[in-house]
């Protein structure tokens, strides 16, 4: 790929080049990954070091209680490992009655097992080469010591504190003085680093049987929760493969359902069948047919995706298959928006973290809590901060992700991987909600379409697209393509997104077949983040 490397944005970051990164949305967690390939450690333990790091400096999208995917190339194969958990086994539809018939957003009752803790110790114990508790060093230094809030996490932190402030445990880790920490204000987590050091003595399994297991199926059962350890006992992660579509002589690949990943495969699937070459990248044709394909695969995906172990009307297959891909792309008009309902096929607040070593070795992962600071409960004692994925069921009867005992929901997190011909290109992700496959697809485009680099197509203008005609455009789009996706029948509204907005990327290319030309590295603006190389 011949880039243009004079391309630039707003706010523009410089790509950094170099044989060994890490690019995350946080520079102390950045760092963290880095010290672990200076001590000898490859782009897995790396990945650990800096996951674990943003459990501390970044807690709001993330914690000790998150779920995590991961996309590895190991130097000769790709691996896919989904680190999602599954509902209670109490949970049922009926035991949603007591709220009435809804699934609440927040609480104990929107809460599944955590998968991330396991994800570590899975990836440390098949492709690590340092021992867990090396790797776990760094997150327990920055939680024992603290560290000064960085603009961005602050800002997001204290939009939570309104809404989440009288969830059990929230205010006594998180708001330390009352209030959420001020920039530059040091914050600590004694109870985290304690968690983390039991872990690094003991492994992973010490998170989901033993005391921790104890303490936090207690806590939960206090404030009303049905977790137990039983359940924590049961969770187990999936070596999982990867779903790919070809796009333009790359191939994407994704992890499987129950992610959304399949959504950013689908919409590359139905714009391959759209000559792109006439247009810039900024042309409004391009952002037409990028949120009509985009709009199309969503109503498929919210339709038919959930836990694969349920989704016995239509498969991943199914919704990839070609044919159906190019029947869906002969819908798009484009000269108008569409009000897309799901097809038929035929039968058949988020981190993101990446790294790479000189050895060739890359690694995309992604590691939430889901909406800002997930659930909102925390454990105080363990500092154990825990998702509301289980919010993301729904109730209705025969849906492929209608709530179930130990199921496991349709999850919003997805790491992603480029391959070119065989050999791997680009582990890359967007983190944001929804945002993510519509980050995938914008991003990929560009670079594919376009020869933008990673870092220009990083910090370009984004949509994002919403239910029905709905789409919301950054604030420093042209104001020559707002006007003209208006007057396509698009309706543009302002959202106020306290957490996700349009996303944060980070991106590692591959600069060519000479591992020792090593790669070129993006990290966004939208956040604090930093690629950290050497």
């Amino acid at each position: 790929m011949q880039f243009n490397w004079d391309v630039t944005y707003p706010h523009p970051r410089a790509p950094v080049f170099a044989r060994n990164v890490v690019a995350t949305t946080q520079p102390l967690a950045a760092q963290a990954g880095l010290h672990m390939l200076r001590s000898g450690g490859n782009a897995v333990d790396a990945t650990i070091a800096a996951a674990a790091a943003l459990t501390v400096v970044e807690p709001v999208s993330n914690g000790l209680g998150s779920d995590a995917f991961a996309i590895l190339w190991d130097g000769k194969q790709l691996h896919g490992l989904n680190a999602s958990g599954r509902a209670p086994a109490a949970w049922n539809p009926g035991y949603f009655d007591r709220h009435n018939n809804t699934i609440p957003d927040r609480g104990v009752d929107s809460i599944t097992v955590p998968g991330a803790v396991a994800a570590w110790g899975d990836l440390n114990q098949r492709f690590g080469k340092l021992p867990l508790s090396d790797c776990l060093q760094p997150a327990i230094e920055l939680a024992e010591a603290g560290y000064g809030v960085t603009p961005a996490i602050q800002r997001k932190w204290a939009n939570q504190i309104p809404v989440l402030n009288t969830q059990p445990g929230f205010s006594d880790t998180f708001m330390p003085h009352g209030r959420a920490p001020m920039v530059g204000e040091r914050f600590r987590m004694p109870a985290a680093a304690r968690t983390l050091q039991s872990i690094a003595r003991d492994g992973t399994d010490a998170f989901y049987q033993g005391e921790i297991a104890e303490k936090l199926c207690a806590y939960l059962q206090q404030h009303g929760g049905s977790m137990t350890t039983e359940d924590l006992a049961r969770h187990s992660n999936d070596w999982c493969g990867t779903i790919s579509k070809n796009y333009r002589g790359y191939e994407v690949h994704e992890i499987p359902p129950n992610g959304q990943g399949i959504a950013a495969l689908m919409a590359l699937g139905m714009l391959e069948h759209f000559d792109l070459d006439p247009y810039q990248a900024d042309d409004v044709v391009v952002r037409h047919l990028q949120i009509e394909t985009m709009k199309a695969a969503f109503a498929d995906v919210y339709q038919h995706v959930g836990d694969p172990d349920y989704m016995h009307a239509v498969s991943a297959d199914d919704l990839l298959d070609d044919a159906y891909l190019s029947e869906r792309a002969r819908t798009i008009k484009k000269d108008s928006a569409t009000l897309f309902s799901s097809g038929k096929p035929p039968g058949g607040g988020t981190i993101y973290l990446t790294a790479a070593d000189a050895s060739g070795m890359m690694v995309s992962f992604i590691q939430s809590n889901f909406m800002g600071f997930g659930s909102g409960v925390v454990v105080p004692e363990l500092g154990l901060s825990l998702q509301n994925r289980g919010s993301g069921f729904c109730l209705e009867q025969g849906h492929a992700n209608e709530v179930g005992p130990n199921k496991r929901p349709f999850h919003t997190i997805i790491p992603a991987f480029l391959m070119h011909q065989g050999k791997p290109q680009m582990s890359f992700g967007v983190m944001g909600g929804n945002m993510q496959p519509q980050g995938h697809m914008q991003t990929i485009s560009r670079m594919i379409d376009h020869q933008q680099h990673p870092q220009a197509a990083c910090d370009a203008a984004r949509w994002r697209v919403h239910r029905g005609l709905n789409i919301d455009l950054e604030q420093h789009m042209e104001e020559q393509v707002v006007t003209a996706l208006r007057d396509r029948g698009h309706v543009i509204e302002t959202v106020t997104d306290s957490y996700m907005d349009y996303g944060a990327g980070q991106f590692i290319w591959r600069l060519s077949d000479d591992i020792d030309d090593g790669y070129v590295a993006a990290s966004d603006s939208r956040r604090d983040g930093h690629a950290a190389c050497w």
